[in-house]
């Protein structure tokens, strides 16, 4: 019977600590408390394209998201709008980026910029789906492409500085929300 009670209480206190790792130091954002406070829009308005949009930070039935719309344009060099926020480097050993979104049903990127990129051009990209459902979407790091030739291979985990959600590269309208991302 000890030894019974004893392997309970290891199997509680392990499935804790695999709980706050996953809810806690992990998460990079649950979109909850002052969102805007951390997250800014971009467009390549600033390098002289017409795309438009905005990012808007919203409740629905209790749970937080945020979500970037607008309308993306290849015209005059441009082709991108994006929201994006600077992180801490990432907890020791993650392999991913994880996020729970849902969208329109176009493809859209996960952009990972580090600290020894200089240029506003440079960054790693990952691409994903969001469906009309909200779906866990787990990008191992070896899945992003770097922009340049100049920049390792694969992102190097303790360098990551910021992660954006990106609409990029066609034109078309873009919806996607995003009400959790983080490492894994």
């Amino acid at each position: 019977m000890r030894t019974m009670l004893g392997l309970f209480a290891a199997a509680l206190l392990l499935a804790a600590s695999i709980g706050n790792a996953i809810g806690g130091e992990k998460v990079i954002d649950d979109f909850r408390s002052n969102p805007d406070q951390r997250w800014r829009f971009i467009a390549d308005t600033v390098m002289g394209g017409v795309s438009t949009g905005k990012v808007a930070f919203r409740t629905e039935g209790g749970v937080s998201f945020a979500e970037m719309t607008g309308e993306v344009s290849t015209a005059n060099n441009g082709g991108f709008i994006q929201f994006r926020r600077k992180v801490n480097a990432p907890p020791e050993g993650i392999t991913g980026v994880r996020l729970v979104a849902r969208g329109n049903g176009q493809r859209y990127f996960v952009h990972l910029r580090t600290s020894g990129m200089m240029m506003p051009w440079q960054y790693y990209q990952a691409p994903f789906e969001a469906g009309s459902g909200w779906r866990e979407i787990p990008i191992p790091l070896t899945a992003f492409k770097r922009s340049g030739s100049l920049l390792r291979k694969v992102p190097w985990a303790a360098s990551i500085r910021s992660v954006g959600i990106v609409a990029y590269g066609q034109d078309h309208t873009a919806k996607v929300q995003v009400r959790e991302i983080g490492w894994y």
